[in-house]
């Protein structure tokens, strides 16, 4: 990456990595665009995971010693679920590869990433109706209703991502970036509330501070070193979650 390209020096080491994410927060600022992946951008990425590791392991020490300390704290959707091979799939490769898209894929600012996006939700939606409407056949199946939903929306998404490959970051794109960063990373966060019962929502709060923390990582990879580096710490990420869920089931 070179000045032409971002405001940010590559970084040399882990702790440099660190400063310049830590600069980015104080004053999130969007680069032209991303490179191209480099052996140096997949080394960005697994510095990241170091410290989102560290970030985690001090989240998960507050969370123990509140229950601990006797205090209820409500379960997640996964809690007493049985985790099969179809459930990790969905954690580790589904979940980055959607989610991923949809908060941080339009981060570039590029019209056809913001268009991509804005026009593939919708045309994802219809689909879905379409396919609950037509029933019977391959869509009786909820879940190949939904991955065809998910393809269309992936085609409609990419049909304008190529056709305005060309276009940078619009002007008024990056003068509201900072507030569109901070939206990204608090829906993020957000949306991740719905593992919990409704009743419980407010109380869920404070357990979604993992999901905070990790999305600044996140959108900072991403409008740095490209959508697939966010995509690919997302799935170390959910990697070593559901690995820690597993290790418990299997000690309890």
């Amino acid at each position: 990456m070179n000045a032409g390209t971002t405001s940010l020096a590559p970084a040399i080491s882990m702790r440099s990595e660190w400063v310049q994410f830590a600069r980015f927060l104080k004053r999130p600022t969007l680069p032209a665009r991303a490179p191209l992946p480099k052996i140096r951008s997949l080394t960005a990425v697994l510095r990241l995971f170091a410290l989102d590791l560290i970030v985690m392991s001090v989240l998960l020490g507050i969370a123990g010693a509140v229950m601990s300390a006797g205090i209820d704290v409500p379960e997640t959707a996964l809690a007493g679920m049985e985790i099969g091979p179809a459930i990790i799939f969905a954690v580790i490769v589904i979940a980055p590869l959607v989610e991923e898209t949809l908060f941080r894929g339009w981060l570039s600012g590029r019209p056809g990433h913001v268009l991509g996006i804005l026009l593939a939700v919708p045309a994802g939606l219809l689909a879905a109706g379409i396919f609950t409407a037509v029933g019977g056949g391959t869509f009786a199946n909820p879940w190949a209703g939904m991955a065809g939903a998910v393809i269309v929306g992936l085609i409609v998404a990419l049909a304008f991502v190529f056709l305005l490959r060309r276009r940078d970051a619009m002007r008024w794109f990056k003068r509201f970036f900072p507030l569109f960063f901070w939206l990204s990373t608090l829906g993020f966060a957000s949306v991740h509330l719905f593992n919990f019962e409704p009743g419980q929502m407010a109380m869920a709060l404070p357990l979604v501070l993992p999901q905070f923390a990790t999305g600044t990582m996140l959108g900072y990879l991403r409008v740095r070193y490209g959508l697939w580096s966010s995509i690919l710490l997302h799935m170390l990420h959910n990697g070593a979650f559901i690995s820690l869920v597993l290790l418990a089931g299997s000690a309890a």
